[in-house]
């Protein structure tokens, strides 16, 4: 399956056993959802379940995002810690999230039994650990809070993890699975159901009404309400300033002694390190990811793989790394996701944004919400979720205006590869920004020496990309668009491709 870097995970090896359609003609849906990730997958059968006409469409293919990225762990412990949501949002609100958590576990689990997914899925316990005293403190205050709001969690004496440690917490009753072949079971029952699928179909534009009438690169969709499930609602919107996009980083390693811990673990790191089993083709696999930081803001990606390895070859005997990737994700600014109606557009217009780092539990769970609001008009989780919740930013409009209006698309399409000195420093698969005649470009030098220029400026709000070579990808520092070497936007919010350069060459 393709996913949005060049680095390729644990799970791409797997093929779909149903094929998506193309985009019907004259017909009017119920619902239409944006991306095909867990979000979009999980709301449009359970629309489609309530007897909903779903379509369901996609600018790449289904788990092309970070579903196809992810580690797939299932927790009733999120990243926002409980102690911090009782705080910010009151004990009665994060004992409904910790409800949401295990709901989220628990539709997984039926859909799997219901439906036969064979997707490895499996209960583990989760360990999490204090390495220092100031860890300790934390760790203390996440044991304290999750029992208070039901979710057990005990002391133990040993560390089912060769990582020293001072203190370490069991959570019972956390679980794993492959992400993509439980992604690509729930749209082969999605299909069964009557609902369509439509790959490669990018959403331009919605205009407002009763029927909204969706714009796709394929085509027009008529359709009553909208869901973007594209982790990132497309566009300029409040919660593009709500929300800090983050790259975490993962390895899949080979251990020599086959001392593969049976078990979900987290340490207390900042950023923190977290720990699987995955067997894939007989052969299993220690998955440990971590050294998220902001993207674009990192200059060399590849030393966060480094830094990863050197950890992996501390505490384990590693073989070899077999596998390594990054993924992105939202973190949103006051801890909790953001799902509900989107801010600045019709009551028929939702989004589910937000996630931090536990994507396939705030996926699921939107799915459950967002499809009990358009089938029951109301969920338990609307008020403490909704994107509304948040003031608007002050000078909002003139932030907007100020970088549309100070960086200029470039005027000049066409330059000379020969005329550029800075070209002849790249290396081949290697990328930078060059200045010329008072633009900013950015040059790509692909394995067979040939050049691949684009703007620099991100469509979105005119920020400046920045180079990932791990992924080999301009990626936006602002907001999290992301685009391949040649231009063409793999990650919203960003709704159109880099502008390319033509480097012309003279003889």
């Amino acid at each position: 399956m393709e996913r949005d870097g060049s680095c390729i995970s644990i799970w791409q090896s797997h093929n779909s056993d149903w094929t998506a359609a193309s985009l019907p003609a004259s017909t009017e849906y119920d619902v239409i959802i944006i991306g095909a990730g867990i979000t979009g997958v999980t709301t449009a059968l359970l629309l489609q379940q309530a007897g909903k006409r779903c379509i369901l469409v996609d600018a790449a293919t289904a788990g092309f995002g970070t579903t196809g990225g992810t580690t797939a762990h299932l927790n009733t412990i999120y990243d926002t810690p409980y102690h911090r949501m009782i705080k910010d949002f009151g004990e009665e609100n994060a004992k409904l999230m910790a409800l949401g958590a295990r709901s989220a576990i628990g539709l997984i689990k039926n859909n799997i039994s219901n439906h036969h997914i064979d997707c490895a899925f499996a209960e583990k316990d989760g360990y999490i650990f204090s390495l220092d005293e100031t860890q300790d403190k934390e760790l203390t205050n996440i044991i304290d809070s999750a029992n208070r709001v039901g979710v057990p969690v005990e002391l133990l004496q040993t560390n089912p993890f060769p990582i020293p440690c001072i203190r370490v917490a069991r959570v019972s009753e956390q679980a794993q699975f492959d992400p993509v072949l439980y992604l690509f079971g729930l749209i082969k029952i999605f299909v069964e159901a009557g609902g369509k699928l439509v790959e490669h179909c990018r959403v331009e534009e919605i205009k407002q009404g009763e029927v909204l009438e969706v714009h796709t690169s394929l085509g027009i969709v008529n359709a009553r309400a909208a869901v973007y499930a594209t982790h990132i609602p497309p566009g300029v919107n409040l919660l593009h300033f709500r929300c800090a996009p983050y790259r975490s980083y993962v390895v899949a390693a080979r251990l020599k002694d086959e001392e593969y811990p049976p078990a979900l673990g987290y340490d207390l790191n900042e950023p923190y390190h977290y720990y699987r089993t995955q067997m894939v083709d007989g052969l299993n696999y220690l998955v440990i990811g971590g050294e998220d930081h902001k993207t674009g803001h990192e200059e060399n990606t590849e030393t966060c793989f480094m830094k990863l390895e050197s950890h992996a070859r501390t505490f384990f005997r590693v073989e070899e790394i077999a596998f390594r990737w990054s993924s992105q994700f939202y973190e949103p600014v006051d801890g909790l996701p953001y799902i509900g109606n989107l801010p600045g557009n019709g009551d028929n217009v939702y989004v589910a944004t937000g996630y931090g780092g536990n994507g396939m539990i705030y996926g699921t769970l939107a799915g459950l919400i967002l499809s009990n609001i358009l089938v029951n008009g109301e969920s338990m989780y609307q008020k403490l979720l909704d994107p509304n919740r948040l003031k608007p930013v002050a000078g909002f409009s003139d932030f907007v205006k100020e970088g549309a209006d100070v960086v200029k698309h470039l005027v000049t399409d066409r330059f000379s590869a020969e005329k550029i000195k800075e070209f002849t420093d790249l290396a081949r698969g290697e990328a930078k920004l060059v200045k010329y005649e008072g633009h900013v470009m950015g040059v790509y030098k692909d394995e067979h020496g040939g050049l691949h220029a684009v703007n620099s400026t991100c469509p979105h709000v005119k920020c400046t990309v920045a180079w990932n070579a791990s992924e080999q990808s301009w990626d936006c520092p602002c907001h999290g668009s992301r685009f391949s070497y040649e231009g063409i936007m793999l990650t919203a919010p960003a709704v159109k491709d880099l502008q390319k350069i033509d480097l012309s060459k003279q003889t």
